[in-house]
């Protein structure tokens, strides 16, 4: 079935939800950033226990979008130079979120949100009713291969090591 993701979608946890967004289309709306852009590449990052996730560091103003319910956006800023595309899931005041780090024009979360002109404008955004920004549902079923996350050692293990990255089979 083709069609808008609605909210009942981004309510599972983290890990679901990062496991069915490839081969769903990322759709812009936004000026001259139109189109349907397939998600290839994320990662789940599953609330306060995960020491990987940032709300395992306390809720701050920054971490405050991942307490809305699923299908919210939560973005943030890296290294001074990039933003960040988390999808939320989950119930509201259960902070978890999907990091999307690839879709098919573009791999690396930088990249994405560079190549997509998305920016801090677009933190809180709902994906269940915005005009400017929403996933659909393509009807693919990509092959996928699960690994360990990027650039979180600081988290330790086990979180290390958690199959958490999901990637469409031959798009790296």
């Amino acid at each position: 079935m083709k069609g808008r993701v609605d909210r009942n979608f981004f309510l599972a946890d983290a890990v679901t939800v990062a496991r069915q967004l490839p081969g769903m289309d990322l759709v812009i709306n936004a000026g001259e950033k139109y189109g349907r852009f397939m998600i290839t590449e994320t990662e789940a990052y599953l609330g306060s226990s995960d020491r990987a996730c940032h709300a395992s560091r306390g809720r701050t103003s920054r971490t405050e979008p991942m307490y809305l319910d699923g299908g919210h956006l939560y973005i943030y800023f890296v290294y001074g130079m990039h933003w960040m595309l988390n999808i939320v899931t989950g119930a509201a005041e259960d902070p978890q979120a999907v990091l999307i780090r690839g879709v098919r024009q573009y791999t690396g979360p930088g990249r994405v949100t560079k190549g997509l002109g998305i920016d801090g404008t677009f933190n809180r955004e709902d994906l269940a009713s915005s005009g400017r920004i929403w996933v659909e549902k393509t009807g693919l079923r990509p092959d996928l291969t699960a690994g360990p996350r990027v650039g979180i050692n600081y988290a330790g293990e086990p979180w290390i090591s958690k199959p958490w990255r999901f990637i469409i089979r031959n798009e790296t």
